[in-house]
């Protein structure tokens, strides 16, 4: 979660008057410092290649573009977003939802309203396909292969590694062919580390761990009744997607070395999801290029084992909107007489004072007093 004060969490969970701005640029150049929001949202999402979306509504026809420099054309004009809070005094503080390239503006050119679309900064490393084949081979750590693919596109990219340690391990030689997807080679290094990597609301490329709701620590905690911020939560438990192996595989052509392969397995005698118990024999497949040795196999499988046979509980729930938020938080989630922990997977923050914040939450797991 973002640094907010105190303050912007208790606020939250009484009656307050919320703030927005929309500033559009044209490169450096601020070209309408306050766009008039009529409606939208933003949405966070772990589970998609292009972390944050934006879409939002304004009511005047005059802001639809009609030529390429006009501030809400698509050839490379953004949109700044932030959602904040007024307080009693006039004080206000706020925090970034996010940089979004404009995608597509549209609407009624006599009575309007224009609507838009956008995407945070991993929608440029997606657009620009490698034009020749490209080789991990010269750069020697996993960070150091992520920035020279991130700045081959985006020369002044921030690329932030928190991972535990900082930790940045030797990356194995890899090419990708012609056509293929920059990001896809991007989260393939990133995987390598075990580690995800994605845009944050301050436009950085963060590099960090993947989240583990049993190490986790709690952020926020959204709970039912007065003081409150839960309007609504619905619950669904499921086997897809939970898995009891793990094996890993690697083949890397470019550095000539024959396949590899490791197996991790759910052993915990204690586990409803243990290999050759009543949830039966269910492995998940994964593979990279990185992975060029037994060794690097293994430590891939053991890493994604966790997440694997994380149960798949599913929370949809609609809260008061934190938009200091980020996919990946930890948060204990009270209700029923019941705490349970949970990460979250994605949510909706509105643009609007209107309408609360839709999160879908993974991974739960019940707190013991």
């Amino acid at each position: 979660m973002q640094t907010v004060s105190s303050q912007f969490l208790t606020a939250l969970t009484t009656s307050h008057s919320m703030t927005v701005s929309v500033s559009a640029m044209r490169g450096s150049l601020v070209t309408i410092p306050d766009v008039p929001v009529t409606d939208g949202a933003v949405t966070v999402d772990r589970g998609s290649k292009v972390r944050r979306t934006l879409s939002m509504t304004v009511a005047d026809p005059k802001y639809l573009p009609w030529g390429a420099l006009d501030p809400l054309a698509v050839y490379g004009q953004k949109l700044i977003v932030s959602r904040g809070i007024r307080y009693a005094g006039g004080q206000s503080e706020s925090v970034p939802l996010g940089t979004f390239r404009i995608n597509e503006p549209q609407g009624d050119t006599l009575y309007g309203p224009v609507t838009l679309t956008g995407q945070s900064s991993e929608c440029y490393i997606i657009d620009d396909k490698f034009m020749v084949p490209t080789s991990t081979r010269g750069y020697g750590t996993c960070v150091q292969a992520m920035e020279y693919l991130i700045r081959q596109t985006l020369p002044d990219a921030a690329i932030v590694n928190q991972t535990a340690g900082s930790r940045n391990p030797a990356c194995a030689i890899a090419t990708w062919d012609t056509g293929a997807d920059r990001w896809d080679a991007v989260q393939q290094v990133a995987l390598s580390m075990q580690a995800e990597i994605y845009v944050d609301a301050l436009d950085r490329f963060v590099i960090a761990d993947i989240p583990d709701v049993s190490t986790a620590a709690v952020v926020w905690d959204i709970a039912e009744g007065e003081g409150g911020t839960l309007m609504s939560a619905a619950r669904a438990m499921s086997r897809t997607a939970v898995y009891n192996a793990v094996v890993a595989s690697g083949e890397n052509t470019a550095s000539g070395g024959a396949p590899a392969s490791a197996v991790a397995y759910d052993t915990d005698p204690s586990s409803p999801t243990r290999w050759s118990g009543p949830f039966g024999h269910v492995p998940k497949y994964i593979s990279s290029a990185l992975w060029t040795s037994t060794g690097a196999c293994q430590a891939a499988a053991d890493y994604a084992l966790f997440d694997a046979t994380a149960r798949n509980v599913q929370l949809s729930i609609a809260a008061i909107p934190n938009p200091a938020l980020e996919a990946g938080d930890c948060l204990r989630i009270s209700h029923t007489s019941r705490k349970e922990l949970a990460i979250a997977q994605s949510f909706t923050v509105p643009l609007t004072a209107e309408g609360s914040s839709s999160l879908t939450l993974r991974g739960g797991k019940e707190e013991t007093p």
